[in-house]
């Protein structure tokens, strides 16, 4: 709860900074929880605009950027090309590392190689790993200091360069398609189809706080689930609703989730 507080003064902090300075404000990088936190602040407070930013369209951690009036925009999209167009503006920077070893390297051995160095998490966006390194979206401030500095990830050196954004290299691809049956839409069932658990198993997730329905927490497993939504289970993976067919015999739902790795 005492992270919470500071999540909400932070990004209120960075909001009255943008009001009164006239200036675009950000935040250090968000986990989906905490972004969730930030949009329900957001929707208390009509006299701004908000915007969630992580580099590329699918981006998990992302900052919270605030707009000044002077600035005619009204959508992520829109966010998204502005920064691609005023790149003097952009508080996010691509670091392309890419390695010569044969170790294949793991998300984790680029993070703990980082968070050694004492760059704090919320310095880091998210890492995309690929067969020669890895894309890593930071806070513009750590760049220079990473191009000096970051030169290994466990025992594997690492060449560093940085990169324009829209040149990211996204790891994050379709492994399976999977055609299966739903007694209805609701979230608890569609998370118990998608990630192979017992609705009951569902449930307690939902509840517990780790299943996110296009980038926002939710706790109801009640909710319905529609076509191209996209599921987040935090530590099994993510799957998205491709289609919704017609129903069984039975009244059950044909769906078609593709399961993402």
């Amino acid at each position: 709860m005492n992270e919470d507080k500071l999540i909400l003064a932070m990004a209120e902090d960075k909001l009255t900074q943008c009001q009164e300075n006239y200036m675009i404000t950000n935040t250090g990088f968000l986990d989906m929880r905490q972004q969730t936190l930030c949009k329900k602040m957001l929707r208390s407070r009509s006299d701004v605009r908000g915007f969630f930013y992580g580099g590329y369209s699918d981006s998990e951690r992302r900052i919270g950027v605030f707009i000044p009036e002077y600035i005619h925009m009204e959508t992520e999209e829109e966010l998204h090309e502005y920064f691609l167009n005023n790149i003097e503006d952009n508080p996010l920077t691509l670091i392309r590392a890419e390695h010569s070893g044969y170790k294949e390297l793991t998300h984790r051995d680029y993070l703990g190689s980082l968070i050694g160095m004492g760059i704090k998490r919320e310095a880091i966006g998210d890492i995309l790993v690929h067969q020669k390194g890895a894309d890593i979206l930071v806070l513009r401030t750590i760049t220079e200091f990473l191009l000096v500095n970051y030169s290994k990830a466990g025992r594997t050196n690492l060449t560093l360069r940085e990169e324009k954004i829209e040149r990211i290299i996204s790891a994050e691809v379709y492994s399976e398609e999977r055609n299966v049956t739903v007694a209805s839409l609701r979230l608890d069932n569609v998370v118990a189809a998608a990630f192979k658990l017992s609705r009951s198993a569902a449930v307690q997730a939902i509840k517990s706080g780790v299943v996110f329905l296009d980038g926002m927490q939710t706790e109801k497993p009640e909710k319905i689930v529609g076509q191209g939504d996209k599921i987040v289970l935090r530590g099994k993976g993510k799957t998205v609703l491709r289609e919704i067919g017609g129903n069984t015999r039975k009244d059950r739902v044909y769906i078609t989730i593709m399961i993402m790795k």
